[in-house]
């Protein structure tokens, strides 16, 4: 038996496969409104990614003569193998480095949409599963964005790496809950909106900008979700089930921090160039140590501190764990900060810019591709 670790109703489940636990009678006047708020705020953050009224994908960006990201977004670009690569190439591999990075975060939007659909399967409280049908409505266009966006500049996505391909079918085929929620909703999403507020504030791409613009203002509310199930369940956890939530998400923790942009996940895009991912590895880690990963680390946008932060919030991290992270960024500081997610700004602003669209644009449509 799954051991799923929830503590309210709203969070009972079903097997996937009694579909008949479904259909009782009793079960469809069971509805919490634990999640009314965040599915009726659905209409004000409504776009699709096929209709130009929200999102014009015919801006190009020539991509042998800048870089979608600054330079310096790349390790690369700041150790030895910038001394093997001419002014070309280094575009390039500055390019190939954002691919890969928006590859990955298009198999992630996959396994969020995978992962939410698999919730409406065994989630029994009729709001519950409200949501998740929601969330994997706007996860399935964040994969069609990202798609089409890729396309646009590359052709076709990168394969995902081992680590990140790994954590996902952990999280999607996971039976418990708690894995699916803090796995996802919590540890996931704050990477992703980590990563969308990174991209948004450094682009050089207006499309690109925009783009990642919208999908986080959906992505505010699916990690909402995963708050919901915190507030309701982390203060009755007994010991025994505090240590085990705390303890794999210190886990997924680490495996992300030391493997999620290392060389040997990259080795993909090393090899157009001639570059060894070893020596690659090497070079990188001539330049870059600890130290510098602790200075980046206390960026407010940087991907594991809003991971860190995320867990803190929740009350998942106790002294248990602290010293793991405190390793890494200032714990007190984090404590003290408000509970904003990052990049809500940056979404709030979107929905402003969406509410307007939705309010005066007329039906025209899903455009026809050539």
């Amino acid at each position: 038996m799954a051991e799923h670790i929830t503590h309210d109703p709203i969070y009972n489940t079903v097997d996937p496969t009694n579909f008949l636990a479904m259909i009782e009678v009793d079960r469809y006047a069971e509805r919490s409104d634990a999640f009314d708020g965040i599915i009726s705020a659905t209409a004000d953050h409504f776009w699709d990614p096929m209709d130009p009224a929200y999102i014009d994908f015919n801006q190009e960006f020539d991509l042998e003569q800048d870089t979608i990201m600054p330079r310096d977004f790349s390790p690369e670009m700041n150790c030895a193998v910038a001394d093997k690569l001419d002014e070309s190439q280094l575009i390039a591999l500055a390019n190939e480095n954002t691919r890969w990075l928006l590859s990955g975060v298009l198999h992630g939007e996959q396994g969020a949409l995978s992962l939410s659909a698999s919730l409406c399967q065994i989630l029994r409280d009729p709001g519950a599963q409200e949501y998740a049908a929601n969330q994997t409505r706007e996860e399935a266009r964040h994969v069609t964005a990202f798609s089409r966006y890729i396309e646009l500049r590359w052709g076709t996505p990168l394969p995902v790496g081992r680590t990140l391909g790994e954590l996902l079918a952990q999280l999607v085929c996971a039976p418990e809950v708690y894995k699916k929620l803090v796995g996802m909703q919590m540890l996931v999403e704050g990477l992703a909106m980590g990563a969308f507020a990174t991209i948004h504030a450094k682009t050089r791409d207006p499309l690109l900008r925009r783009l990642v613009q919208f999908v986080m203002t959906d992505e505010a509310f699916h990690h909402r979700f995963g708050k919901i199930w915190a507030d309701r369940t982390v203060p009755k956890l007994s010991e025994g089930e505090h240590e085990i939530v705390e303890g794999w998400a210190s886990d997924c923790f680490q495996t992300l921090l030391f493997n999620l942009v290392n060389a040997e996940q990259k080795q993909v895009i090393y090899e157009r160039f001639g570059l060894d991912w070893r020596w690659v590895r090497g070079a990188i880690m001539e330049s870059f140590g600890d130290a510098d990963r602790r200075r980046m680390m206390a960026q407010s946008t940087n991907i594991f501190r809003v991971l860190i932060k995320t867990l803190l919030k929740a009350g998942i991290i106790t002294e248990r764990t602290r010293p793991l992270y405190a390793a890494w960024v200032d714990m007190d500081e984090l404590a003290a900060e408000s509970d904003e997610v990052v990049g809500d700004a940056v979404a709030q602003d979107g929905i402003a810019y969406l509410r307007d669209i939705n309010r005066n644009r007329k039906k025209i449509g899903r455009a026809q591709r050539p």
